[in-house]
């Protein structure tokens, strides 16, 4: 059995309920085989069983009072992954659905991340099983506390920087930072995603979205093409999703889905300005259904209890480019068929690993340009490591410096892609070549280090 098959397997065996954070490893060491034939240093040191154990997980209880002062309790995580490059980061989710496996997946993926971005930081992750939906404010702010009250001994900003992610905005963010502020006694940069007024960036709120679209355009490019006329599926309707919508307006795309867990709106005559702005309206201030679109705006037909590949393969509706920005595994192998019937051309992940194995296979199959969510998303973790670097110089930078330094990051991941890809004998394949960039770099870190 091949060294990095022999990973997959004493993974599976070791936490075999784990079957998100099984995907994930067996994703990445499927294709890191020929990195084995030129570093057999990396096998002689253990390098790809050290990677896939966490340097430390940390569950925590997470008691709660609701506004008709009943305690209620959930449970906190932060998986912290790889610190070889820098400070463990990654962002925290607030979902029903969390648990172990979700955590170690989302913090596994995180170390390749980073490490593309060239910015130094290493990977981890964390969140609670809270769901912030229906709350108050004041629920939401009590849980928040508490949950800090236990995070805060974790982290740090040398040490740990929790941002957002599925149910972690600028709200709950505030919120958090505010109570390690309190019982810290110190304003450092130990959370990303901060609101202007305390630290944060321009542009990070549009940052995930931006450089998932920013990576798209380079794929396109590759072929001569670029967003000008093209027919944009978007799932999702949070901020991944609404800033991947402007910056395809910008470009000259026009995008014509968003879902969220009630329901999909398709409107062929297109999500412009005016009714993206709406839906930023809709979603991030009164926090309401996109059913609600179909009310607004008569070009639009929704379907309940649908998500946007469903419809897309039910209905035959065309589109040239996909751009998952909802949840893990949104696309199954029947799903990609249809984006492929379809018309489609171009997948990029805005979300974590939204692709089963199964969807990435007929991708590759149907000679798809496919840009995996460690490298197509790795805009909103790039531009926290630039709210970082401005904590630390006590800067804020200009709207327009933040933008050009995130697309000339994207463009250098997009390179990084294609240049490991083509060393490693596997010209062109966006998931071998974020893999194999990501690993190689923590990898040699992990060597100078010694055993610890």
């Amino acid at each position: 059995m091949s060294v990095t098959k022999s990973v997959s397997e004493k993974v599976k065996h070791m936490d075999p309920e784990q079957h998100e954070f099984h995907q994930a490893v067996e994703e990445v060491m499927e294709t890191l085989e020929p990195t084995v034939q030129r570093h057999p240093e990396f096998v002689k040191h253990n390098i790809y069983e050290r990677i896939v154990e966490p340097e430390r997980t940390i569950m925590f209880r997470v008691p709660w009072q609701d506004d008709k002062n009943n305690v209620q309790v959930n449970r906190g995580f932060r998986v912290q992954f790889n610190n070889a490059i820098g400070p463990f980061k990654g962002g925290l989710r607030f979902h029903p659905s969390v648990n172990l496996s979700i955590i170690k997946f989302l913090g596994f993926e995180q170390i390749f991340k980073n490490s593309l971005t060239t910015l130094a930081m290493g990977g981890g992750k964390g969140g609670s099983d809270f769901d912030p939906k229906g709350k108050s404010d004041e629920e939401v702010m009590r849980f928040c506390q508490a949950f800090m009250r236990e995070l805060y001994r974790h982290i740090g900003a040398e040490t740990d920087v929790p941002a957002g992610d599925i149910g972690v905005g600028g709200r709950e963010i505030g919120y958090m930072f505010g109570y390690y502020k309190k019982i810290k006694n110190e304003h450092t940069g130990v959370l990303t995603g901060k609101g202007l007024e305390y630290g944060g960036s321009l542009i990070r709120p549009e940052a995930t979205g931006y450089g998932a679209v920013y990576f798209a355009a380079e794929m396109l490019a590759t072929r001569g093409l670029d967003f000008k006329g093209k027919r944009v599926a978007v799932s999702g309707a949070g901020n991944v999703a609404q800033f991947a919508i402007e910056k395809v307006n910008q470009l000259g795309g026009t995008v014509i889905s968003i879902c969220d867990s009630g329901a999909t709106i398709i409107d062929e005559a297109g999500i412009g300005n005016d009714k993206c702005r709406y839906l930023m309206e809709l979603k991030n201030l009164r926090r309401g259904r996109v059913s609600e679109y179909a009310d607004i705006y008569k070009t639009a037909v929704c379907y309940p209890d649908k998500n946007v590949w469903d419809v897309i393969k039910e209905q035959g509706i065309k589109v040239d480019v996909a751009l998952p920005c909802a949840t893990q595994n949104e696309i199954d192998g029947s799903l990609a068929e249809g984006l492929a019937n379809n018309g489609c051309i171009c997948v990029a992940e805005g979300a974590n690993m939204p692709s089963s194995p199964d969807a990435v296979r007929v991708f590759q199959a149907n000679n798809f340009l496919f840009g995996p969510g460690k490298a197509a998303n790795a805009g909103g973790v790039a531009t926290s490591g630039l709210e970082m670097s401005q904590n630390s110089s006590k800067l804020s930078w200009s709207r327009e410096d933040v933008d050009s330094k995130l697309l000339t990051i994207m463009k250098g991941i997009h390179k990084s892609c294609l240049d490991a890809a083509e060393s490693y004998g596997k010209k062109g394949d966006y998931v071998a070549g974020a893999n194999i960039a990501g690993f190689v770099k923590v990898a040699k870190a992990m060597m100078a280090y010694g055993v610890i």
